[in-house]
Parts: structure tokens; sequence; C-alpha cells
């Protein structure tokens, strides 16, 4: 079964062909600047079958754990949609609210959480890491 979504004005559609690999809340410092304050939660895909329709922009930067990320984001509404390292090109993470179904975005795990504020939730239920954990296969 695809998995769809698209930004908020639905200038930029996307679809998988393949379910998610993992879900996981982030509190990186990236993740809440792009959260407004909050973990981000990303759902990682593997990016055979991916496909996009649209513009997208796009941002590349330095990542805490070393990675050079490539952000997309729709240019015309500003929703960020997907990042990918550069140095693992296999997988992509989506943007939780990007979704058409959100309910797959349910995370399994908590990262990057010596990062989060003294105010910020993290789930004592899931697995946590203080940083970035091991590569996405071995989530």
């Amino acid at each position: 079964m695809p998995v769809t979504g698209r930004c908020f004005c639905g200038a930029v559609r996307f679809r998988f062909d393949q379910p998610p690999i993992v879900a996981r809340a982030c509190w990186c410092r990236d993740c809440q600047y792009l959260s407004s304050g909050n973990a981000s939660i990303g759902v990682i895909f593997r990016t055979d079958g991916f496909t996009v329709i649209g513009e997208t922009g796009e941002y590349l930067s330095r990542a805490d754990s070393g990675a050079t990320m490539r952000r997309r984001f729709c240019p015309a509404c500003g929703t960020p949609l997907f990042s990918e390292a550069l140095e693992e090109p296999d997988y992509m993470v989506v943007r939780a609210g990007a979704l058409d179904d959100p309910e797959i975005a349910r995370p399994a795990s908590v990262i990057w959480t010596a990062s989060a504020p003294s105010w910020g939730h993290v789930d004592p239920a899931l697995p946590s890491s203080p940083r970035q954990p091991g590569p996405v296969s071995a989530s």
C-alpha cells in the first residue's frame, strides 16, 4: 500500500511505494527550530519507489551528527517535507505532519534527548538516545 503526503498548500505531493522503516521523535536543535521548539517526528523511508510532484526548495546544512543534510520544503507555503543525509542516499526522513495518514508516524524511539529543554516531553515508555543512534538500518 503506498504512503502519500503533501505540503500545506498542495503544490507539492509525494508518494512512497513501501511502508516506512521507523518513526522517531527527535530533539536535536535543528529539529526544534523546524518544529517551532518541539521535537520533530520523522518517518524514515527507503528512497526506492519515491516520487514527488511539484517544485521543492532546499537548504543544505551540517547536522550535529556531522552529516550533511539536504532539507526540502515547499517554496510556496514553507511546509518542511523531507530531510536527507547526503552520506546515506538510500534513506529519507519525512516530516510526519506532511503525511496524509499521520497514524503511521507513531514514534518507536526518541533521539537527541540531551538537547531537549527541561520542559520537553520525552516519553519514558520509548527507547531513547541522548544523541544520534546507529545507522538507520539498525533502528
